[in-house]
């Protein structure tokens, strides 16, 4: 393939917030503590160091998770985590239907090669790459679907609760659906077979993603961890039972937000006075405190304070931490340097600082995950010989039809330079007017506007009529446009790896790999060579 880049600015597709910590604003900087680069993780080694983790418990957890999934575990960065010089680079995503969109696959190779990277600047230290696993999420229907070759293909399921504990039932029907749509190439069948071993021959939708992961990434020894584990939980017990008694958290993510509020940016997320769930074998409610009690929403289930805290020392599994806790859950049993996450994550992280402050716990290197698009072959032929540049396809609709029409005209359509000598004319006038009289500057100044107002509408109509002559090729690059950009958004966001696995096999995420660097924040481009 081949590559470019250029800055997230031009995509039109990221928020000022992002942006702004992206380009290292002064005005962020109480909200994070390392800068993304990898200078900085001198010292948040130094600092991670400082805090205890339980590391026997964290390689037996994972140890068991794989067996059971029966996966081949990542043995020796396993072993590494018993190391005090060994820290991990973590990512986290839901559990999506056939890993779900593309930008799932980015974050993944990002952090693995962010891991391989400081390894190569800190060679005393190791680094472990970590996929967690948002296991305990329940909003199904964000991840129960795929879309490939223009179709949706969609998991119907209503056992509710945390899909990691969701029976495979009726995957194999999608399979089958997906096995009509990819043909028989042997990438094809090599693919079928994968997800048959993933979906059909694991008891849950939780050990099925960890051999569908491990089987396209362990080789680079990323390790996978549930997080739903009650022994976990145990050692994060003391912030759930602070955040239920006491709801630091609210307090403290509030104060940030009302602070970003302060310089024009809007929060991401928002916490509640309890920030947790309770995990039920079908359901995950939100904790309520109402009139001294502590009400497990849409249930009859309620506790007396003194018996939540009887609840979480006997069954700390049953406590589910949402968006606000979850990072802080993550950074309590892991000896993480690094968080990559995307745009959102990015931004909701940076209202956390404060809290992780008051616990004591390293707030960790936010990086942002690598951005791609990739454009097949005959798309990038097309806008060769449409004239076009790959950046331009995140111009609006008529900007990018328009570059066309006006690079092909043999009639000039543009008018600017009527539009300059006009100008110069009304200059002219202008200062013959004004030693008349001063007043009828503003007059003849009003004039032009007229004019080039007019001269502008006459050259959208001479561009429409121009578009019309030219409707198929005009067609076929606002189709170009939907399949990059779909329904205005990002590829990545919206196409499943699928479809440039079935053509290119294992060389797509390899050759992602060796092109993707961590630390280059800009949107990469990638096009297929013919």
């Amino acid at each position: 393939m081949k590559y470019q880049y250029i800055s997230l600015e031009k995509t039109g597709q990221f928020s000022t917030l992002f942006l702004d910590y992206v380009n290292q604003e002064k005005n962020l900087d109480s909200f994070y503590k390392y800068s993304p680069v990898i200078d900085s993780f001198s010292q948040v080694i130094k600092d991670i160091s400082s805090q205890k983790f339980n590391r026997k418990l964290i390689v037996d957890v994972i140890t068991e998770q794989y067996s059971k999934s029966n996966c081949q575990l990542p043995t020796a960065n396993c072993q590494l985590l018993l190391q005090e010089n060994t820290f991990t680079i973590c990512t986290g995503h839901q559990l999506c239907l056939f890993t779900g969109p593309l930008y799932f696959i980015y974050k993944i190779i990002s952090t693995i090669n962010l891991a391989e990277q400081l390894k190569n600047k800190y060679p005393e230290n190791n680094f472990v790459p970590v996929y967690w696993m948002a296991s305990e999420d329940h909003d199904f229907e964000e991840i129960n679907h795929i879309n490939i070759f223009g179709k949706k293909i969609e998991w119907k399921n209503k056992q509710g609760g945390a899909v990691g504990k969701y029976s495979n039932e009726g995957l194999s029907d999608l399979i089958a659906e997906l096995k009509t749509i990819l043909g028989d190439s042997k990438t094809a069948s090599d693919l079928i077979e994968l997800f048959q071993n993933a979906y059909t021959k694991h008891a849950n939708f939780s050990a099925a993603t960890r051999y569908l992961v491990n089987e396209l990434f362990g080789q680079y020894g990323l390790v996978i961890l549930d997080p739903n584990d009650a022994r976990l939980k145990k050692e994060f017990a003391e912030v759930i039972k602070d955040d239920l008694l006491n709801s630091t958290a609210h307090k403290l993510v509030s104060k940030a937000i009302v602070n970003l509020e302060k310089i024009k940016h809007k929060a991401q997320v928002n916490p509640r006075e309890i920030n947790l769930f309770y995990l039920l074998n079908n359901q995950r409610e939100r904790i309520v405190k109402e009139n001294e009690l502590f009400n497990v929403q849409n249930t009859q289930i309620k506790f007396e304070e003194n018996y939540l805290m009887l609840e979480l020392e006997a069954h700390p599994e049953r406590f589910s931490p949402n968006v606000v806790l979850r990072p802080l859950y993550q950074q309590k049993i892991l000896p993480n340097l690094a968080y990559v996450g995307g745009p959102g994550e990015v931004s909701y992280w940076l209202e956390y600082k404060e809290m992780f402050d008051h616990y004591g716990i390293i707030f960790p290197v936010l990086m942002p995950r690598n951005f791609v698009m990739v454009i097949d072959a005959p798309v990038s032929e097309k806008l060769t010989k449409f004239g076009l540049a790959s950046e331009d396809i995140f111009l609006p609709i008529n900007e990018l039809t328009g570059k066309f029409l006006k690079s092909i005209s043999d009639e000039n359509i543009s008018l600017d330079s009527e539009k300059e000598n006009l100008a110069k004319l009304y200059k002219d006038i202008s200062e013959k007017a004004s030693k008349t009289d001063t007043t009828l500057v503003s007059s003849v100044d009003a004039d032009l506007q007229k004019h080039l107002k007019e001269i502008d509408n006459l050259e959208k109509k001479m561009l429409r009529a121009f578009k019309q002559r030219n409707e198929t090729t005009v067609t076929q690059i606002e189709k170009i446009k939907s399949k990059l950009i779909p329904n205005g958004t990002l590829q990545e966001r919206y196409d499943n790896f699928i479809s440039f696995y079935l053509k290119h096999g294992k060389s797509f995420i390899d050759e992602l790999k060796q092109t993707l660097d961590p630390f280059d924040l800009r949107f990469t481009i990638l096009s297929e060579k013919d």
